[in-house]
């Protein structure tokens, strides 16, 4: 984690950046910005009344799937998110290079907005945060990080080449005991802390759905992203 790619360095600071950013406003102001770039499902209820609807229209309807993961509920919420994203944002991102890792950021991020749609259709909770983004980095660490030479695997590298070992597929990852005991450990702590609130991590409850989405989308879509040549 402490070595860190640029494009990780950058989209700290830019995290950072926005949440202090929000400290700076009055309480109305700091409202219409999470009006305006948080992940609202109401957003997506057709049968809103027209004087509830939220601002932005169709543009925000599209960018608020990936805006609402550069706010944050609290500095707590910000500072564990940053841990997350330096310890697995940074082997993803010296593998797949700036524009690769930003793109699997948005696309997971969007697909745990689209998880929580699912799953909490007609709300007005928003939702903040780049958990989804980061889970979809987990998983994409988890697609290599464990094969041998990598960063984590038995037979340890860790030079640059680490990060460039061929990911096995997806069915043989899965064989893989130290995968499968990150996958374990990673569920049972979603669902614990998802269905019991963190005292003190925000204001609202943990959107452990969100995590879902963007996790699975990570595993299943690396091979999209990734610009190594897989094992045969």
């Amino acid at each position: 984690m402490f070595r860190m790619p640029p494009v990780i360095a950058a989209l700290a600071a830019a995290l950072a950046l926005v949440h202090v950013a929000r400290l700076a406003l009055d309480e109305r102001s700091d409202l219409l910005v999470l009006l305006w770039l948080a992940f609202v499902p109401a957003r997506y209820d057709g049968a809103m009344p027209v004087d509830l609807s939220l601002p932005g229209g169709l543009p925000a309807d599209i960018w608020t799937f990936v805006s609402y993961a550069f706010l944050h509920a609290d500095l707590l919420h910000l500072l564990v998110n940053m841990v997350w994203l330096l310890a697995f944002g940074s082997p993803v991102a010296w593998r797949f290079g700036t524009v690769r890792f930003l793109a699997l950021f948005a696309v997971t991020a969007a697909a745990g907005a689209l998880v929580h749609l699912l799953t909490h259709a007609g709300e007005f909770a928003p939702l903040v945060g780049a958990s989804a983004a980061i889970s979809g980095a987990m998983a994409a660490a988890l697609r290599f990080a464990f094969e041998a030479g990598g960063p984590l695997g038995v037979l340890r590298d860790r030079g640059p080449e680490a990060y460039r070992v061929p990911a096995a597929p997806l069915l043989r990852a899965l064989r893989n005991p130290q995968v499968l005991i990150f996958l374990i450990v990673w569920f049972a702590l979603n669902l614990v802390f998802g269905a019991s609130s963190l005292p003190g991590y925000g204001d609202g409850a943990i959107a452990w759905q969100a995590h879902f989405g963007g996790f699975f989308a990570g595993l299943l879509l690396f091979p999209l992203f990734d610009p190594v040549r897989p094992r045969e």
